[in-house]
């Protein structure tokens, strides 16, 4: 599962490839924002951590991972 993750003030977004299903993404999303102060927190497939501030946060996308395409035609 691709995890796109938009952070206030910044033209970059951070992308992770997550093991975890739409459903349980979105869960823990929701948990963090409902949380006073709270912080998203997130594991990738190589088990990194990534730790965001729910006070920084811009958006979360949530899409399946896709292939990635090579060459001109791709």
């Amino acid at each position: 599962m691709e995890v796109k993750i938009g952070v206030r003030q910044s033209n970059r977004e951070l992308v992770l490839e997550s093991d975890q299903s739409a459903e349980a993404v979105a869960a823990l999303v929701d948990e963090a924002v409902k949380a006073d102060n709270g912080v998203l927190t997130l594991a990738d497939d190589k088990g990194r951590q990534v730790v965001v501030p729910i006070a920084s946060l811009a958006y979360v996308e949530i899409a399946a991972s896709s292939g990635r395409r090579v060459g001109f035609g791709a």
